[in-house]
């Protein structure tokens, strides 16, 4: 079971700064730095390393198996995974362009991959539980491709705990009504390798072609 440890907490503290979405961005640039009302981006500052178009994760304490809630109201593990390459991104059905955007490419991506796609699996795990059910979560990602799996937590399950384990940062923002509202969240996506290890962050804004090419690197590993 994952446990924080004081190391954990700190990485995440520091994660915040580099991954904690902004306000939302006038352009899907993800360079962008002037703020807009109604869009939302992230991005990760570091040194990329050869071969990654993303950022190299495989060293960080980061990551690790949780449950939540599929399209189908059944709990799904992350670990059901293992034996594919995953890609994880957060967010929520109401994100007015962030979202969407990245699912579109996620879908690109699986495209370029051809027949390997069958060896990837993308999965979309809601940071707004209040309004995202079961049902809702699900048709969202299945919009986008059928095989994505949307997910969202529901019960006991601790999506607090799960956002801390993936340094994933949301927050309500321009509440208008009690379901009226947007969220401000980390953006972009993480690359698990097919043991479920967190191994490239690919920040918002990476094209399909260059997740592509991470993923067949992981796919060779």
């Amino acid at each position: 079971m994952f446990k924080p440890t004081p190391r954990r907490i700190l990485l995440a503290v520091a994660a915040a700064a580099l991954l904690a979405a902004c306000k939302p961005q006038e352009t899907t640039d993800p360079a962008a730095s002037q703020p807009a009302p109604d869009k939302a981006s992230a991005t990760v500052a570091a040194a990329q390393p050869a071969g990654f178009h993303g950022t190299d994760m495989r060293k960080e304490d980061i990551g690790g198996d949780f449950t939540l809630t599929d399209g189908d109201g059944k709990p799904f593990s992350l670990s059901s995974l293992k034996g594919k390459t995953v890609i994880l991104s957060f967010g929520y059905t109401h994100c007015p362009d962030v979202c969407p955007t990245e699912l579109l490419t996620y879908s690109d991506a699986l495209k370029q991959l051809g027949a390997e796609a069958d060896k990837v699996a993308v999965v979309f795990a809601s940071v707004d539980p209040e309004r995202d059910t079961p049902e809702l979560i699900g048709k969202y990602a299945r919009q986008f491709n059928p095989a994505f799996i949307g997910l969202t937590a529901t019960e006991d399950q601790d999506l607090p705990l799960i956002k801390q384990q993936y340094r994933v940062v949301s927050a309500k923002a321009q509440q208008q009504s009690e379901k009226v509202y947007l969220v401000d969240h980390t953006a972009g996506a993480y690359l698990l390798d097919k043991n479920g290890e967190v191994a490239v962050f690919e920040p918002y804004g990476n094209t399909a072609q260059q997740i592509a090419d991470d993923i067949r690197i992981l796919l060779k590993s």
